[in-house]
């Protein structure tokens, strides 16, 4: 196959910008992505501690999302399989990436800004890039026109309460620094001081507007105006002032009357950071929580709003996860994903608008914890190999981190229809789903290998 380069995809860009939109415009999308928030942590997913009104309105005026995923529980694992619409392993990115890291996302990624960029889409993210942190990994390098945040997580600081290695953190405007160890308090104001300021500007014409929360990861920090205003502590006050932010970018859209065409979606990048105790979230009935592949790890909350598109109050819980977003927007924005290189999702857009009898389009979805495979889940179905995992004892406290062991996984089966937690091992009442689930789990080890058995991966990028 001929190799598309640059000026051909921008020429390709051109070409979907002038026929894709005919007289109907594309739809706005805006994209808020939390940082370590539990799968219980909101009011629509059954939180009773926390008030989340904003949030929950759009699961009321759209959709639920109940079996939703990240395919690892990890910061730069996750936003890498929710821009690129690729497994992090196959594009090179795993765990978290520190200050200074050599490895980033690569030009010769396609990222869902750069897709939306070139279809006529005015693009801005306000938050956590964590994609890398030098200028050749700076989001203005790939597809967004403008950026505002933190480059990496907000507790890689000279105040982490581990390690004092690392260096002051920046606070970055496009590819300057604003100032270091900046107030976190005021983060999340600011991110929706120019959320909004965005969706003014841009009022006239399609636009991307991509919100990554450096909240609520660790140190969590509320403003003055939330401080102590919830009845569950500081991470309440957090998730509350989230919420708030949520509702103030969806009072914008409707004050410009861009509410109607505008796809407005929240999720997490993971599960909570179980470690924190009470600065860290609820997973609610699942196993586990952040750094695992256990459902309390990789299952979090999903709930989306376009009117006239997603019927309100709808709820699905067939198995989708974020790399699917990438070629479900690109289409809704009227693009074509390109063949090559290689992306894993799939458009998921009939169980987005709740089609009847809408179903996954993937046979299955993978969950590797670095370069391990540690599951792999088709239908109701999750089949754990053995490896090992870290199980919190006891929660720290006030921004500690608390104890944990290390825990050995035996081959398990567990039906999650019946058994979200996780909890009954019935792998010898079903060799025959064992089996499948194990060839799956060979067919993707060929493409994207798996160091618990040595295998070396095909299609690693």
């Amino acid at each position: 196959m001929k190799k598309i380069t640059t000026h051909m995809l921008a020429l390709i860009g051109v070409l979907f910008t002038s026929f894709a939109w005919g007289a109907e415009r594309p739809p706005n999308i805006v994209l808020v992505f939390a940082d370590d928030l539990g799968y219980a942590d909101l009011g629509c997913f059954g939180s009773t501690k926390i008030r989340t009104p904003n949030i929950d309105s759009i699961a009321r005026d759209g959709i639920r999302l109940t079996n939703f995923h990240v395919p690892q529980a990890v910061c730069s694992a996750s936003r890498t399989a929710l821009l690129t619409g690729c497994y992090p392993n196959r594009v090179g990115i795993l765990g978290a990436l520190g200050p200074n890291s050599k490895n980033g996302i690569k030009d010769s990624e396609n990222l869902l800004s750069e897709y939306l960029k070139k279809l006529g889409y005015s693009t801005a993210i306000f938050g956590k890039w964590h994609l890398g942190d030098s200028a050749q990994y700076s989001p203005i390098r790939h597809g967004f026109d403008t950026y505002f945040g933190l480059p990496y997580s907000n507790d890689m600081w000279p105040n982490h309460p581990s390690t004092k290695s690392f260096p002051p953190l920046p606070l970055r405007q496009d590819d300057k620094v604003l100032e270091l160890n900046p107030d976190q308090s005021k983060l999340t104001g600011w991110y929706t001081e120019r959320g909004v300021k965005f969706i003014e500007a841009n009022k006239d014409k399609p636009f991307f507007l991509y919100m990554p929360h450096s909240m609520p990861h660790v140190p969590i920090y509320a403003s003055e105006k939330f401080k102590g205003k919830s009845s569950h502590g500081l991470y309440g006050d957090v998730i509350e002032e989230i919420d708030s932010s949520v509702g103030t970018i969806l009072e914008t859209l409707k004050k410009h009357s861009l509410d109607k065409n505008t796809l407005v979606i929240f999720t997490s990048d993971n599960g909570p950071w179980l470690s924190y105790g009470n600065h860290g979230g609820s997973r609610g009935v699942l196993r586990e929580g952040k750094g695992t592949e256990f459902e309390g790890g990789v299952r979090v909350p999903f709930v989306a709003r376009w009117p006239g598109k997603i019927p309100a109050a709808s709820i699905s819980n067939e198995p989708t996860m974020t790399i699917d977003l990438l070629p479900t927007l690109v289409a809704y924005a009227g693009g074509v994903v390109l063949e090559e290189p290689k992306i894993d999702g799939k458009n998921i857009s009939a169980v987005l608008e709740a089609r009847p009898g809408a179903k996954s389009p993937q046979e299955a979805y993978y969950f590797y914890w670095g370069d391990a495979l540690h599951a792999v889940n088709s239908g109701k179905w999750k089949l754990h190999f053995p490896h090992p995992y870290l199980h919190i004892i006891e929660g720290g406290k006030d921004g500690k981190p608390g104890k944990g062991e290390t825990r050995k996984m035996e081959l398990s089966l567990f039906d999650l229809d019946s058994d979200i937690s996780e909890s009954k091992n019935v792998a010898d009442q079903n060799p025959e789903v064992v089996k499948k689930l194990q060839m799956l789990g060979d067919k993707i080890r060929e493409e994207l290998g798996d160091s618990l058995t040595g295998k070396k991966g095909s299609q690693l990028r």
